[in-house]
């Protein structure tokens, strides 16, 4: 059932917009959360709302005996990333035999680019047409939330403390957490299901800040502009020479923090950059922040007052010094993977999720895997055991005591 759910959730568009004010950045994010709101009372969880911002919240009582012990929120995001196409999603199922894969569109997922794919010969995976996003992440982590509360409330034999379910709209633009009624969630501990391949339990993300610098040009006829023309897509290069080049995400890994430009755009009136900073190291972090604001700073002593602005917003921290007081969420998190057959993978995010923005605002959520792959991308797919895998692994997570 968790799979149907996933191919039924995956056909509607929640790509999230920057750009956008609202909140939802796009109002077709409601579409999907109106629709879980009617999965979930048809589960059993009759309080199932969207509220105005387009959040979803529902509620189910403890199984017996279990009335008393703190509530357990279960999180994930209903958008998708603006990185790639998340309109007319078509899922495929395919039985992977090894090699490369073929999509339709011609685009291939190979073994060089995706090394994940050596553990998951002879499994079936639901891919993409190459021409979109498939949407794992975080349908995916919705699809496994909502079968394991819609298992619980079926089978009043299955222990488990109180359960809160919090969907959220805007976590690919950084913005997943700021309207969360934790009053409405009300819960002690949380866990989000956003991410990665099947067995991940994360604790540790990267400090986050957004970038955008605005360059201001002077433009006249190209024959008449010597001393004269200020060419903003100049400036813009002359910024972009000045970042480490050896700070490049192509270059970085593990804990290592990075400067990623996402878009450059404009002519010779304005040109605009925009870029993230990440780093898990605050200090460093810090230091990313500086170098930025400081290169903005040489470009405009280059080109004149008035030339450059630079705007730097942090977007989440690491949420590791909330974690570490409650580390037996992580320890419980290893037992339940391992009650279910699945190795866990305890490793540091290189991303966030909503998880970190709540670890701050009092509810401690650490991060488990979905079992999607190659996120963002039209490479994107996910083994169709993981889905039900994540489902026994909730089952076992919240059978445990906290």
């Amino acid at each position: 059932m968790v799979v149907e759910r996933f191919l039924q959730y995956v056909t509607f568009d929640t790509t999230s917009d920057e750009d956008s004010a609202t909140c939802p950045s796009t109002e077709k994010q409601k579409k999907l959360a109106e629709y879980l709101v009617g999965e979930l009372k048809a589960a059993g969880l009759t309080d199932a709302h969207m509220d105005e911002n387009g959040y979803v919240y529902a509620h189910l009582a403890a199984s017996a005996g279990r009335e008393n012990d703190p509530a357990l929120a279960l999180i994930s995001h209903m958008d998708t990333s603006p990185a790639a196409s998340g309109a007319g999603v078509r899922p495929t199922r395919i039985r992977y035999a090894g090699g490369d894969i073929t999509l339709a569109s011609g685009v291939k997922i190979t073994p060089a680019d995706t090394p994940e794919l050596a553990r998951l010969a002879g499994e079936t995976l639901i891919v993409t047409d190459g021409t979109t996003l498939l949407g794992a992440d975080d349908k995916a982590g919705v699809a496994e939330i909502v079968e394991t509360v819609a298992r619980l409330a079926a089978d009043p034999t299955l222990p488990h403390p109180p359960i809160s379910v919090c969907f959220t709209p805007d976590e690919e633009i950084g913005r997943g957490a700021d309207l969360v009624d934790l009053e409405k969630v009300n819960a002690r501990y949380g866990y989000t299901v956003d991410g990665g391949m099947l067995g991940e339990i994360e604790y540790e993300n990267f400090n986050a800040a957004g970038v955008k610098v605005i360059f201001h040009g002077v433009n006249i006829h190209p024959g008449s502009a010597k001393g004269v023309m200020k060419n903003a897509c100049l400036m813009a290069r002359d910024f972009l020479t000045r970042l480490p080049a050896e700070e490049d995400p192509a270059h970085t890994e593990g804990y290592e923090g990075f400067y990623h430009v996402t878009s450059l755009s404009g002519d010779e009136t304005r040109a605009e950059v925009r870029m993230i900073l990440r780093d898990h190291d605050r200090a460093l972090f810090e230091e990313k922040k500086a170098t930025v604001k400081r290169i903005a700073d040489e470009v405009a002593a280059l080109w004149g007052e008035g030339t450059v602005a630079c705007d730097v917003t942090d977007s989440y921290y690491n949420m590791r010094e909330k974690i570490l007081p409650c580390m037996f969420l992580i320890d419980n998190a290893k037992a339940a993977m391992q009650a279910a057959g699945v190795t866990p993978i305890v490793q540091p995010i290189r991303g966030g999720t909503d998880g970190a923005r709540l670890s701050y605002m009092g509810l401690p959520c650490p991060n488990l895997s979905t079992g999607g792959v190659n996120f963002h991308s039209v490479r994107e797919f996910i083994p169709e055991g993981a889905l039900g895998k994540m489902v026994e692994v909730l089952l076992h997570l919240v059978a445990l005591k906290f």
